[in-house]
């Protein structure tokens, strides 16, 4: 198959994506493009909700099999944006808009991966592929749903932008509600135990606070205070203050064991884990992926941000074109040359990889 005219393909179908609002839950429009997509390369796919999923045309139970995932959803556009969000706009070789980075390209450069492997009779391995919905908001109608209806997996390669470099492992997810307590009252009678006051040595604490376990992967487990909510009105002292506390998990703890420390150490009147499922993870140096692209040049690195890994019980690979540093930013892009390496990288690892069936 012509990988140069799957890459053009698969450029304008983004340019399509960007032009069509998707974000978590509402992903319905861009479904309907990924289905085109499918028809245009006559690739028989089913779709559940919004994931668009299909498996390669010579499956075979017998063989292991590959997951190719990425996700169409996208965060809603921020204030900082000049551009419009939603118009798909080429300048200095770079192709802007909502979702450009974030993972769109890593999304089309996959589908045109896996349209270029689809009638290979000769594989030694299934493909699966996954167009994802709901990713950025880890919601129950995502990548996770749908572990129980495609076929099972033994290894995944999870698109999101890493400059094609290989992300080993990736830290997990627990956010915090916490509270802290004090007396209300009229601010204009005093008051030694003002909840906003209070505050300021928890804020301390939380700043200040380390976890000893280090990773060789993925470092230190990452805790940040990143919401704070008091008060109604000028003249009243609140009777509390609401906080929200993100931990960025390292595999040196689990989560059960991370909402352990803080529920006993940390100086909060309450605190409670959201969830606790969104767990880090991680593949073996020594699998044959990562082994493969090693042999290609990329090199590897654990991952400070989360992605739909997280609800993977297998061993996951996470690459894909473009800069994780641009995601969420205003007047998100993705270089084009970014996704054409993405699509030769992506069909080299495959055309390289070995995989045993472990059954």
């Amino acid at each position: 198959m012509d990988i140069q005219k799957l890459t053009n393909n698969a450029i304008s179908l983004l340019k399509k994506l960007i032009e069509t609002p998707s974000f978590s839950s509402e992903e319905t429009q861009t479904a309907l493009l990924i289905e085109e997509w499918f028809q245009c390369n006559k690739i028989p796919f089913k779709r559940t909700k919004n994931n668009v999923w299909a498996t390669n045309k010579y499956f075979d139970s017998t063989k292991p099999t590959i997951l190719l995932n990425s996700h169409h959803d996208t965060v809603k556009p921020n204030s900082a944006y000049t551009n419009n969000p939603f118009e798909a706009f080429e300048k200095d070789g770079k192709l802007y808009g909502l979702g450009s980075n974030d993972a769109g390209g890593c999304l089309v450069s996959l589908l045109a991966t896996f349209s270029y492997f689809y009638s290979n009779k000769k594989l030694q391995y299934n493909l699966v592929i996954v167009a994802s919905a709901e990713e950025e908001s880890s919601g129950k109608n995502g990548l996770n749903s749908m572990l129980k209806i495609i076929p099972k997996i033994d290894v995944a390669i999870v698109g999101e932008p890493t400059q094609m470099h290989l992300a080993v492992a990736e830290k997990g997810l627990v956010v915090f509600d916490a509270k802290i307590k004090g007396t209300p009252s009229h601010a204009a009678h005093p008051n030694n135990n003002n909840a906003i006051y209070n505050s300021i040595p928890v804020l301390q604490w939380f700043k200040d606070f380390s976890f000893g376990k280090t990773s060789a992967i993925l470092g230190d487990v990452k805790m940040t205070v990143t919401q704070i909510n008091a008060g109604s009105q000028h003249n009243v002292v609140p009777g509390h203050v609401d906080m929200v506390v993100d931990v960025r998990v390292n595999d040196a703890y689990t989560n059960k064991e991370i909402a352990e420390i803080l529920e006993r150490e940390s100086p909060c009147d309450e605190i409670n884990a959201r969830s606790l499922h969104l767990n880090s993870s991680s593949i073996s140096l020594h699998h044959p992926l990562v082994k493969a692209g090693i042999e290609m040049g990329r090199n590897t690195y654990g991952s400070p941000t989360l992605s739909d890994q997280a609800c993977l019980s297998c061993q996951s690979l996470k690459l894909g074109p473009g800069d994780s540093t641009r995601s969420h930013s205003a007047n998100e892009f993705i270089y084009i040359n970014e996704i054409e390496e993405g699509i030769n990288i992506y069909i080299e690892l495959l055309n390289r990889v070995i995989i045993k069936n472990d059954n």
